[in-house]
């Protein structure tokens, strides 16, 4: 499309970050969920599900017409309604809007049919139109490159798969013409049962895809190595490319890809485990605290004996080091060291510095709690079940107050420090729970069946627990199929929402007074 060189140009330049959510007309709809970024455009989406876009409109990709608008300096709206938006890494002159029915509409540039409407020749959509006839299932994800498009599709049973329209020498597909619609990608890469799709990211004329398994495949153009598979060879179909092996029980959920659009990056970011956010949780509750630091202002932090001891190498001298730099610190910056012990994370680089020599922070947390596990002398509490006792540091359990929760459905306390558990568990999955609670791992010498799965993923739907992370029942699955040479599982659905059985008492009496008092015989934190 040819539009005048004056025309063309931008007439002001931003030479610094502007509030473009004050831009926005609508005053009550300012508060921005979410940005995504095409080649030449923005495309906002605020908290009343509204989206908007700001940019470039010369190929019809803010849904109007070029020759009336063919840029805009403040943000447009272009539909209401709308979950989710879907562009290029800055490649694409193209977007996908979704909205709450799972309805799809497109504007943008068509050249190669990488908008998936099926056999209109446009150059130029400029209207935003529904695509028809989409694959069945949830959208997941949808990725544009500069002249295709992929779409990452979840059935019903988790199973996900990969379709893709545009340019045939960048769409994965090994066709000779191009694809008009969004037509599966098939590949015995990604089809068997104990892997899956995780992660789906489109460079200009290239993609990479992550499975649940580590596994990186990818397709497209080459020319400047952007496969990363050390030569220039165009992929016109997936193809595995080599990655340092990961390990088994590594979160495969903290790697990430990211094409860029003539190159590629896959990296590892760890975002806070359930572990980590609930020390800091315990740091922050100020619960339990015995052990206090006062900063240069003379105000009182409180900590937990147990945390530093085992963060700062099970060294008292470690602890008076600490407090030397604690009380020439202010109150914001002894938070945030004493967040950085807790959670392992370097929060403030400056003040890292200055602690680094007193806290091992290569050392991940799941580690330090593994050796506080391993420590008899620390606990200090008594679960009494079939017959046996199993000990636990109470703060620990305090921390961990919901999956501690989740072990256990129907707990009576006979002594402060000592609980009896009449709940129907059986002892494999009590340890499962047991190591989790310490380590966010699963214990490798258990023997994970069917009936592990099924009895842990009812807890798990009862008391809400799916969200911890990693993922309790993703390790499960994950490790079943590790064990067994002929996996089958991939997702377990469990119909049955009842509550699970418990065991009841010998003796009436205390059954009865369980039932009228159950708040006081129920040990929760």
């Amino acid at each position: 499309m040819y539009l005048p060189k004056e025309k063309i140009l931008i007439q002001k330049i931003q030479n610094k970050f502007i509030n473009i959510s004050s831009l926005i007309e609508d005053t009550n709809d300012r508060i921005i969920q979410d940005i995504v970024s095409g080649a030449e455009s923005v495309y906002l989406l605020t908290s009343n599900q509204n989206a908007y876009g700001i940019g470039s409109n010369l190929s019809g990709q803010l849904g109007f017409d070029s020759k009336t608008l063919y840029k805009t300096d403040k943000p447009i709206l272009m539909m209401k309604n709308i979950s989710k938006i879907f562009s290029g890494n800055c490649s694409s002159n193209h977007v996908f809007l979704l909205n709450s029915n799972q309805e799809l509409f497109v504007c943008g540039y068509n050249e190669y049919g990488q908008l998936g409407l099926g056999e209109s020749n446009k150059i130029v959509i400029n209207k935003l139109t529904q695509i028809q006839n989409i694959p069945k299932g949830k959208i997941i994800d949808i990725q544009s490159g500069g002249f295709h498009s992929i779409m990452l599709i979840e059935e019903e049973d988790g199973k996900r798969k990969l379709y893709s329209c545009g340019d045939n020498k960048y769409n994965g597909l090994g066709k000779t013409q191009n694809i008009r619609k969004f037509t599966e990608i098939k590949s015995s890469l990604f089809e068997n049962d104990y892997d899956n799709i995780l992660q789906v990211s489109c460079g200009n004329e290239h993609t990479l895809i992550l499975t649940t398994k580590g596994k990186l495949i990818g397709f497209g153009r080459n020319s400047y190595y952007q496969l990363g598979t050390g030569d220039r060879k165009y992929q016109p179909i997936p193809i595995q490319i080599e990655l340092p092996k990961l390990r088994f029980n590594e979160d495969i959920s903290n790697y990430h890809i990211s094409c860029g659009f003539y190159n590629s990056f896959f990296y590892y970011s760890p975002f806070l485990s359930n572990l980590e956010e609930d020390l800091i949780k315990l740091f922050r509750r100020n619960e339990s605290c015995d052990i206090s630091f006062k900063t240069e202002n003379g105000e009182i932090i409180k900590a937990h004996k147990l945390i530093l001891k085992y963060r700062l190498n099970e060294n008292q001298n470690e602890i008076e080091k600490l407090k030397e730099i604690i009380s020439n610190k202010s109150i914001k910056e002894s938070n945030q060291i004493f967040e950085m012990i807790y959670s392992n994370r370097i929060i403030n680089p400056i003040l890292y510095f200055e602690i680094k020599e007193i806290i091992n922070l290569n050392e991940k947390i799941e580690e330090t709690m593994k050796r506080i596990y391993l420590n008899e002398n620390v606990k200090d509490f008594i679960i009494e079940r079939n017959e046996k006792q199993y000990k636990f540091p109470k703060l620990i359990l305090i921390m961990r107050s919901e999956l501690y929760r989740g072990m256990f459905l129907s707990v009576t306390e006979d002594k402060s420090n000592k609980v009896t558990d009449y709940s129907e568990l059986s002892d494999k999955s009590f340890q499962i729970f047991e190591y989790w609670i310490y380590s966010n791992q699963i214990k490798e010498e258990i023997k994970i069946t069917q009936e592990i799965i099924n009895e842990i993923k009812i807890r798990i739907d009862y008391f809400q627990l799916n969200q911890t992370n990693p993922n309790l029942l993703d390790l499960l699955i994950q490790q079943f199929n590790y064990q067994n040479t002929n996996p089958k599982i991939t997702k377990i659905i469990i119909k049955s929402k009842s509550k699970p059985k418990l065991k009841s008492k010998s003796k009436s009496k205390s059954k009865s007074k369980s039932k009228s008092n159950e708040k006081e015989n129920c040990f929760i934190f």
